[in-house]
């Protein structure tokens, strides 16, 4: 059984490579997974030093200006009473259907309000984990995916299904709507993702990227725009937004990797990418056999699908 560690401030030396750079967009730059937003409010709260001194979010590097940044760790998740849509559960895991909007976990700027707040209310004896503000997690979906996901309510299950994943025994299923007519109707995409060196928010395919593996086919044609069923073969972050984009047809409603912000007007319902994790197969800890799950389109996907359907 893993032990859980507390989590620790952690600190960061830094140097500034030009003149010029204000603070706190060199600092996001740097630090992608934190907004702007948290970052101004650490440099506010004294966590952000210029050479050894407290700083403005405003304030322009020197040339080697040494930048000192302590994060402090998000606190232990308390229960919330948010809805759960629970598909499956028994004495050892949860299957929940996932809502867009939903952060997985506590992280700094979403200290609360995460889908382990929720999970907590329902069961809170949860599986441990190396991280304690993730107990019970196991794979995540990003904020604005919906769909299914496993949570293990001990650990005995944990290590069960975190051996799965790592030996890719666990079907994953995605629904996603595309820009274009992907031909072949089947294919794989393989090519390696890491972080975009132009632009540390945004992943990439680069050489130096982990290997990474995508499948799809096609299930419709639709006017302009094709309804994929998508399978990952790996775990990359942003996987399947990236490797759909890299080969033309972008992912519909992604404003980072892909398609215009007209289409989010032409489709008022649409707040977000055209992602649905709708199936999920694995073995249960409990009896080892396998087990496959769905959960249907949500509702604004829906209506989204049948506005594409018959756009001109």
């Amino acid at each position: 059984m893993a032990t859980p560690t507390k989590p620790k401030t952690e600190t960061l030396q830094l140097i500034a490579p030009i003149s010029g750079l204000r603070l706190d967009k060199y600092v996001a730059e740097v630090l992608p997974q934190f907004s702007r937003a948290y970052i101004q409010k650490l440099i506010t709260q004294g966590y952000i030093l210029v050479n050894e001194q407290s700083a403005k979010a405003s304030q322009r590097l020197k040339d080697n200006d040494k930048i000192t940044i302590k994060i402090p760790p998000p606190a232990y998740p308390t229960a919330e009473p948010i809805p759960l849509a629970i598909i499956y559960e028994d004495e050892d895991i949860l299957v929940i259907d996932k809502p867009a909007g939903l952060v997985v976990h506590p992280s700094p700027g979403h200290a609360s309000h995460t889908l382990v707040n929720a999970i907590l209310a329902h069961c809170p004896s949860l599986a441990t984990s190396e991280d304690l503000t993730r107990p019970g997690i196991i794979h995540r979906l990003d904020k604005d995916t919906s769909g299914l996901m496993i949570i293990a309510k001990n650990d005995y299950a944990r290590q069960y299904l975190v051996n799965q994943f790592k030996s890719h025994a666990v079907t994953k299923g995605y629904l996603v709507l595309v820009k274009g007519r992907p031909s072949p109707e089947q294919g794989v995409i393989e090519a390696p993702i890491g972080r975009d060196p132009h632009n540390r928010k945004r992943m990439a395919i680069t050489e130096t990227g982990k290997e990474a593996s995508t499948q799809y086919e096609v299930k419709k044609y639709l006017n302009g725009y094709t309804l994929l069923e998508v399978t990952p073969r790996t775990g990359r972050t942003h996987q399947i937004r990236v490797h759909l984009s890299a080969i033309g047809y972008p992912v519909v409603g992604d404003l980072v990797y892909g398609t215009e912000r007209r289409l989010e007007a032409k489709a008022s319902c649409l707040r977000r990418q055209f992602i649905h994790a709708y199936r999920l197969g694995f073995r249960l800890p409990s009896t080892n056999k396998y087990r496959e799950f769905t959960c249907p389109l949500p509702a604004d996907l829906k209506q989204a699908l049948k506005l594409f359907a018959h756009d001109a």
